[in-house]
């Protein structure tokens, strides 16, 4: 299995919000050594590594993660979902919810 985690950076030449803050996450979990390769979807640079893989699998926000096994390649969005399912690491509840929220700034939450 390879994981391919995609990282933001915005026009400005630093790491977007998100992406710095999965990261710490990912390092204070000591998870972060399972992650393979790291690769930027730099605003400024059309062609990034990152932004090609964005446009490859139509993903419209980082970070998010590429997880190519022998028999297929899965992309997530989530955070969360990648934990449990990738790293098999259960999250709490109320992380998911924050998650979510922040994805989607729309939705209210009851």
């Amino acid at each position: 299995m390879n994981i391919i985690m995609v990282k933001k950076i915005r026009s400005d030449g630093n790491l977007c919000r998100k992406s710095a803050e999965v990261s710490l996450k990912l390092e204070d979990l000591n998870l972060s050594d399972r992650i393979n390769n790291v690769v930027f979807a730099d605003e400024r640079e059309f062609n990034s590594p990152g932004l090609e893989l964005a446009r490859k699998y139509q993903v419209k926000a980082a970070p998010f993660f590429v997880v190519q096994r022998e028999e297929s390649t899965q992309v997530y969005t989530k955070y969360s979902r990648f934990l449990k399912e990738v790293l098999n690491f259960q999250t709490s509840e109320k992380e998911e919810i924050a998650e979510i929220m922040a994805q989607h700034p729309d939705l209210d939450f009851i």
